[in-house]
């Protein structure tokens, strides 16, 4: 693959967006789902891309001492664990699509609850930039039209 820092808006066939809790996983060897997200890592077949809000997240929770207990980073550090995986070949940002904020307003229902509002812009993104939403959280499953591969 070649070396992807932003994506071109047209789409090939593989093209994953990993969430937070599939990036996390694959980079901290504490994590109960690490070897499955080290399992997907090795049998992808396309690029994985970061959005804005996965590459905050990321960066976010590598540094919150709840989540990563002594391991945590500071925030310098986990923005260069970031950096490291998004320079690395099949690995990018991707821009936000033209599309992306209707997409959203169609999945939020006045019955979605608060804590699914990220998880429903994640699936707005993924689905206006044609990619595959890649995750352990089966609450993705609720939006209809995403093209979603749940890891386990």
């Amino acid at each position: 693959m070649a070396d992807l820092h932003l994506r071109d808006p047209g789409l090939a066939v593989g093209e994953d967006l990993p969430d937070v809790n599939v990036w996390l996983a694959l980079v901290h060897a504490g994590h109960p789902h690490h070897a499955a997200a080290r399992r997907w890592w090795a049998a992808r077949s396309g690029p994985a891309w970061f959005c804005r809000v996965t590459m905050l997240g990321l960066v976010r929770l590598l540094a919150q001492p709840r989540v990563m207990g002594e391991a945590a980073l500071d925030s310098h550090a986990a923005l260069g664990v970031y950096a490291d995986l998004a320079s690395r070949p099949g690995v990018g940002l991707c821009p936000e699509a033209a599309g992306c904020d209707a997409a959203y307003q169609r999945l939020v229902d006045p019955r979605l609850p608060p804590r699914l509002l990220t998880d429903a812009w994640l699936a707005a993104f993924a689905t206006s930039a044609r990619l595959r939403l890649v995750t352990f959280d089966r609450d993705f499953a609720r939006f209809a039209g995403l093209e979603l591969l749940e890891l386990g």
